[in-house]
């Protein structure tokens, strides 16, 4: 019987091209669940496919301290997360989820009767 040997998965040497990373990133943001460290990851995954020293250089950062902030080990500031975003050439995106916002209407509505009940 032959040996199988195995090497390990590294998203980032599939990573090639802008449209491919955005879909990634997309696509954790989705499956985060509010896990900062997952998005960190993420983007550290996106940075080591660009090259981490020139994400680090575009996002005013030191390398040793992008590749802590992008390890998946802690969540880092938000401040971070902009600089690094902005230095990989993408764009964070908002969307309103069904049923889980309620529209200025409603809440300016529901304001305005309190104050009439008083």
């Amino acid at each position: 019987m032959s040996k199988t040997t195995t090497t390990r998965y590294d998203v980032a040497e599939h990573l090639r091209t802008p449209e491919e990373m955005a879909a990634y990133l997309d696509a954790c943001l989705e499956e985060a669940e509010g896990d900062a460290a997952f998005i960190a990851k993420a983007l550290g995954d996106i940075a080591r496919a660009k090259g981490m020293a020139q994400v680090a250089r575009d996002a005013g950062l030191s390398r040793e301290s992008l590749y802590k902030a992008l390890s998946g080990e802690r969540s880092p500031d938000f401040d971070t997360i902009l600089k690094v975003v902005k230095a990989l050439g993408l764009k964070l995106h908002a969307e309103a989820t069904r049923g889980r916002l309620r529209g200025p209407t409603s809440r300016s509505g529901s304001r305005t009767a309190k104050r009439r009940a008083a």
